[in-house]
């Protein structure tokens, strides 16, 4: 599912990634973990085609057997939107367009027409137990709430793979375990692959493996 080999990571003379390679089966969910300044962010970026990794001729990323390494720009975001959902731990909704509105704008960019992507974030966000809230705006809505809108854009696609950067670190501990909950019920329903940057202990123990990161490398 994702194959990462020799990834390598500079900002000017900041190395914050050194070698690091990750294999991650269909379906796994995996946490990564690491004190503040270990590479976790920058390595899930990195996948997500978000960065690009140092020129190196032993690089590589695959993603769904396609080395996204070698895709030109345009290619590379029609990839990105079809096969990657992201979550952030700040939900970054656009604050004037409602739920479901919000949860449509990755299909409207993968030019899905306007009925089918309404009707796929409608029972995206009825899954999410989001119904009754799906015309409020990003204001009207509390933050768990707001979190969950921001899953179900992540999924709209079908996307292979899910990466999430502390999705709960801006929430409650009761909803942030609601939270962690959901993704492997989302696993369970669409068999998605996972990989969770968290410093969030519980979550990262929950997770099918947990990777942990040290000054730019993979320790265990």
């Amino acid at each position: 599912m994702i194959k990462a080999q020799h990834i390598d990571k500079h900002y000017g003379d900041l190395k914050v990634l050194n070698d690091v390679s990750i294999h991650i089966k269909k379906g796994e969910i995996v946490s990564i973990v690491g004190s503040s300044g270990a590479g976790k962010t920058t390595l899930l970026q990195i996948i997500g085609t978000l960065e690009k990794a140092d020129n190196n001729p032993n690089t590589s990323i695959e993603i769904n057997d396609v080395d996204v390494a070698q895709l030109k720009n345009k290619a590379l975001a029609k990839f990105r939107n079809q096969n990657i959902g992201f979550i952030f731990q700040f939900h970054q909704l656009l604050p004037e367009f409602t739920a479901i509105e919000n949860v449509c704008i990755p299909a409207f960019i993968n030019k899905t027409s306007k009925k089918d992507a309404e009707q796929k974030a409608q029972e995206l966000l009825e899954f999410l137990n989001l119904k009754d809230r799906m015309h409020h705006k990003p204001s009207e809505l509390s933050g768990g709430e707001q979190q969950r809108v921001a899953v179900a854009r992540a999924l709209i696609n079908n996307p292979a793979v899910i990466l999430a950067d502390e999705p709960s670190g801006n929430l409650d501990s009761v909803t942030a375990e609601q939270l962690h909950k959901l993704f492997f019920d989302l696993r369970k329903e669409f068999n998605q692959t996972f990989v969770i940057v968290t410093h969030n202990k519980g979550l990262a123990d929950m997770a099918d493996r947990k990777l942990e990161m040290k000054d730019g490398k993979i320790i265990g």
